[in-house]
């Protein structure tokens, strides 16, 4: 399963085409061709995928409205400066450029690091070509691989869900009801144990309590999507979550907000998002270290993505991203490929579910969530889609 994506040559033949004619600080300017069709800087406005000019100069020369997110600041200031003084010194996408620039040809690399201190590391699928009417221009298309592998990666998470949420029912059947049996008869039977009996007594009724406690955080994933949706701020469900995390699982960390104040509301259930995001800042709390341990509540509009469903039908968008940010020790990278699995934890005394409910509450949400890890900077990101009536 593959995210829908735009492919290089018919945003290489509009770009090359219209800008030849469109250079003048009107970007609105009809087509000569054709007055009744839009102009081509239009129609790369139009583009969910960020789209980046550069001059002869490697001088950023345009950017389209998905690039000026992508880069984190806005056309007016990005036009004009070194691409070289965004990115950092070793850039291979600054490789790629220059090899374009040799050959003259048209180039493709499916995976490739951007990093900027601007917006810090990103790894995208880069589509580069020469603009055949403005000699020494350069046209970079990219595509954000977190988001394909985190919308590839979401049918093996629902897949997971779907095993627990049987086990789930099974369980609830099959272990509680005796188990409520075996929890009563030994504290009948306590009192009349002697003293040094008692002790095993006791031990019964509390291994009890914390399988069925158990059971119980299990039996989560065997509940359907909750109904009572309603239309939401996200900004005001994590303002929520980061007080709880100061007053207790984040005690000790620094936590920042940093927030996109033109986001849309969501269509949601307020009480299991905060249950998501307080699960995800407790767990960058215990990656990190008391007094310097420092965590970033991020939300920002992102543009073109969409959740390929199983058996085709409609992609919805999932505009509105929802980013936690720690300093942590990063996530083992041999756990990397199965964290949002079941029972998977690194945590000696953890019971491996968050993460997979994590999973099942994006899934009833209608969204995705995706993670980057290296040591130094661990960042979980749900992608929710904005409400009907945004």
């Amino acid at each position: 399963m593959r995210a829908r994506t735009a492919t290089l040559i018919p945003v290489r033949a509009v770009a090359a085409r219209d800008l030849a004619y469109d250079a003048g600080p009107d970007n609105g300017l009809p087509n000569p061709a054709n007055p009744q069709l839009p102009s081509g800087l239009d129609l790369i406005e139009a583009l969910p995928l960020p789209l980046i000019a550069l001059d002869d100069l490697d001088c950023i020369g345009m950017v389209n409205g998905a690039a000026e997110q992508f880069l984190g600041a806005s056309a007016a200031h990005l036009r004009g400066r070194a691409l070289a003084e965004i990115l950092v010194g070793d850039s291979p996408l600054l490789t790629l450029i220059h090899q374009v620039r040799q050959d003259g040809v048209a180039l493709s690399e499916e995976a490739c690091v951007v990093e900027s201190p601007r917006f810090g590391r990103r790894e995208a699928a880069v589509d580069l070509a020469p603009l055949a009417n403005r000699p020494g221009w350069i046209a970079v298309v990219l595509r954000e691989r977190l988001i394909a592998r985190g919308l590839d990666r979401q049918a093996q998470q629902q897949g997971a869900v779907r095993s627990l949420n049987a086990m789930a029912a099974l369980l609830a059947h099959e272990i509680k009801n005796p188990l409520s049996g075996i929890r009563g008869a030994a504290q009948l039977i306590e009192p009349d144990l002697p003293p040094g009996r008692q002790m095993l007594a006791s031990l019964i009724r509390e291994e009890a309590d914390r399988i069925r406690g158990l059971v119980d955080r299990m039996e989560m994933f065997a509940q359907a999507a909750p109904a009572a949706f309603s239309a939401l701020n996200i900004h005001e469900v994590l303002d929520h979550v980061r007080r709880l995390g100061e007053a207790g699982v984040a005690a000790e960390r620094s936590i920042v907000a940093d927030y996109d104040p033109s986001l849309p509301s969501l269509n949601g259930h307020r009480d299991l998002l905060v249950q998501l995001f307080l699960n995800l800042v407790k767990n960058a709390a215990e990656a990190t270290q008391p007094k310097t341990g420092r965590i970033r509540l991020i939300t920002r509009y992102r543009q073109g993505a969409k959740l390929t469903r199983p058996g085709g039908g409609a992609a919805p968008h999932l505009p509105l991203a929802v980013s936690i940010e720690d300093n942590g020790a990063g996530v083992p990278e041999a756990m990397q490929a199965r964290l949002f699995d079941p029972f998977v934890t690194s945590k000696p005394t953890g019971k491996g579910l968050g993460l997979a409910l994590a999973a099942k509450i994006v899934a009833d949400h209608g969204g995705a969530i995706e993670f980057e890890s290296v040591p130094g900077r661990t960042v979980f990101t749900v992608l929710l889609p904005a409400a009907p009536e945004s």
